[in-house]
């Protein structure tokens, strides 16, 4: 009897290790036992790095350049004296003033064979007939120039009246009983540099030949203010040499008022002789 309890010990005892060994973690694998199963599980990709994006350099743009018909002013030369202006395109309409040869006028553009202006701050026409008149240009200015520059050509044909009411009295106090249907020189000045760039110029061509800066007669510019003496002031000295100041347009053009009315034209010889400074405003 003890003999076959010790036979059934020493079998139970090596059952235990049987079972012990086949459930059991393999030491040499580290893992589960081979199940017979193939794992199915897709393996993790490995991300790739992302690429650095290379700087590159701004771009310069190149300035835009202007059409040089930009830079250009259009006017209408008249080469015929006592020259109708009128309120319409056409010989029908009512007349509003005439001009003489030689002189400048705002160029707008043209309808059938009449070319339309400005005269005496209001639309009108004048023929455009190449016996009459033809289209020039000159160099523009700086914004500002062309700004008071277009506040004289829409004064074109306004009476000249000596001593006429001034719009204000030099610091920008408006004046009582002012219009823009007569001027006299340094009226007109005063007028349109105020009107086209907010300057304040003072009440007669003498005290306005003293403010901006003094250009040499070489430099003289468009939008230059040029001033000079008469046969009643010639012999005078200072600032009282001074009977006339008129605006430098370019190519001896000058927007002025003298005698008759507003106008563009040429600067004579005669008036150059009587050429005393020049003053840049700008």
């Amino acid at each position: 009897m003890k003999k076959l309890a010790l036979i059934a010990a020493s079998a139970f005892l090596c059952s235990s290790v049987m079972l012990v060994s086949a459930c059991s973690p393999s030491e040499e694998t580290g893992g589960l036992p081979d199940s017979g199963v193939t794992d199915t599980t897709p393996p993790i990709p490995e991300i790739p790095e992302i690429p650095e994006i290379p700087e590159f350099p701004e771009e310069e743009l190149p300035e835009e350049e202007l059409p040089e018909d930009a830079m250009k002013a259009q006017y209408i030369y008249v080469n015929y004296n006592g020259l109708n202006v009128r309120s319409g395109a056409g010989t029908t309409h009512t007349s509003l003033g005439t001009v003489e040869s030689d002189i400048l006028l705002k160029y707008v553009g043209k309808t059938g064979n009449w070319y339309e202006t400005v005269f005496k701050d209001r639309t009108a026409y004048i023929s455009a007939s190449e016996v009459y008149t033809s289209v020039t240009t000159l160099d523009k200015g700086q914004e500002d120039v062309e700004n008071v520059i277009e506040q004289g050509l829409r004064m074109m044909g306004v009476p000249y009246v000596y001593g006429a009411v001034r719009l204000h009295d030099g610091k920008g106090n408006f004046i009582k009983g002012f219009t823009i249907k007569q001027f006299d020189c340094s009226s007109l000045m005063q007028y349109i540099f105020y009107e086209g760039a907010g300057i304040l110029l003072n009440v007669t061509s003498r005290t306005q030949s003293v403010q901006g800066r003094e250009v040499a007669r070489t430099e003289i510019r468009r939008g230059d203010l040029l001033f000079f003496t008469n046969a009643s002031r010639y012999d005078n000295s200072g600032v009282d040499r001074i009977g006339h100041v008129a605006l430098y347009l370019g190519n001896n053009y000058i927007l002025h008022t003298a005698s008759d009315y507003a106008k563009v034209e040429q600067i004579s010889a005669k008036r150059w002789s009587y050429f005393v400074s020049a003053r840049r405003m700008f």
